[in-house]
């Protein structure tokens, strides 16, 4: 009996270890980014004060440039920076409103996918254990149509993106799920941000970038991937009324 008890307890200090480290990470990045003055370097004023030397070092070196910009994307999203804005408008400066778009939409989902699987390792079993039947119930609401959901809350802006990282994390949809999702989901904001990033001299400042005519064109596209979910509910309770008579 005391030999299990003592494997228990080395059993357990080798499942903390690892989700401390995790968290430790996660902490000590967000700590070193505002020590070090990141938020200063990634500020729109900054950007447009250096844009020349951004843009002799892309003309110069465009293959580093290019990984340079995918892993600064995908560690700002997996890191939950508040950045993606100045950084997506920066990069459709320097590649272009095409090539822009590719790096973004690819580094955000991977850094995106990063923050999931971490989020889920940490904490996903022992909220689904606390939250009980309650949450095996949101858990298969969410899961039935996990696809189109995400694709619904990644294509409204009104949801703050890593918001919509985590709380999937806590469900039991796939990874696959979730990447494909939020890699489609993206393309139209990443585009258009890019594409603004084209005219970065004359943004003075992000407030009115996110106008309530791009915020209502977004949630109408968003309300298309409801549709099925939508018509598989009505279909379902008239399935249910015809089997009750």
């Amino acid at each position: 009996m005391r030999g299990d008890g003592a494997g228990q307890r080395l059993s357990g200090r080798r499942r903390i270890w690892p989700r401390l480290v995790i968290v430790t990470i996660f902490v000590g990045a967000l700590v070193a980014f505002f020590a070090f003055g990141g938020d200063e370097y990634l500020r729109l004023e900054t950007v447009k004060h250096h844009r020349d030397a951004l843009q002799a070092f892309v003309a110069m070196h465009y293959a580093p440039a290019l990984l340079i910009a995918f892993l600064v994307y995908a560690a700002a999203t997996a890191f939950s920076l508040p950045v993606a804005i100045v950084l997506s408008l920066t990069i459709g400066f320097l590649f272009g409103r095409w090539v822009g778009t590719a790096i973004v939409v690819t580094a955000a989902t991977v850094g995106a996918a990063l923050l999931f699987v971490a989020a889920r390792y940490l904490f996903a079993d022992a909220a689904r254990k606390r939250l009980g039947a309650v949450g095996e119930r949101i858990n298969a609401g969410f899961t039935e149509n996990g696809f189109l959901y995400l694709l619904f809350l990644r294509l409204v802006p009104l949801f703050p993106f890593f918001l919509v990282n985590l709380a999937p994390a806590f469900t039991t949809i796939p990874l696959s799920t979730f990447v494909v999702a939020t890699a489609v989901g993206i393309i139209p904001g990443t585009f258009v941000f890019v594409n603004l990033g084209q005219a970065l001299g004359s943004i003075d400042s992000l407030k009115g970038l996110v106008s309530p005519e791009l915020i209502g064109s977004l949630l109408l596209l968003a309300m298309l991937a409801l549709v099925p979910v939508i018509v598989q509910k009505i279909r379902s309770r008239q399935a249910a009324v015809k089997v009750s008579r």
